[in-house]
């Protein structure tokens, strides 16, 4: 399973990969995550099984959307991503995906 995030500048998101690749190694989860900026959306949406933006993008939602639409992409929760819950959003990620 590829799952993408995409943030301002793949910055901010970096610690949530971290956590979300914790939560996939504890479930004996093959996942590969990881996160880029907005400016590089296009050609990681093409690599990723589904695409998750950060609170702070989420009006970029259809955008994204639109460059692959057989993708699932979804907004992170602000919850999720404030507490840095990875074990939620890596949940909330395969549920996209199934």
């Amino acid at each position: 399973m590829k799952i993408c995030l995409i943030c301002c500048a793949g910055m901010s998101t970096s610690a949530i990969v971290k956590k979300m690749q914790d939560a996939a190694t504890e479930q004996s989860i093959d996942a590969e995550i990881w996160a880029v900026g907005e400016a590089q959306a296009k050609e990681n949406v093409e690599k990723a099984d589904v695409i998750l933006l950060g609170p702070q993008i989420r009006f970029a939602l259809s955008r994204i959307q639109a460059l692959d639409p057989s993708k699932p992409v979804a907004a992170i929760d602000m919850m999720s991503y404030g507490k840095m819950d990875g074990k939620k959003i890596l949940a909330d990620a395969i549920a996209l995906i199934k």
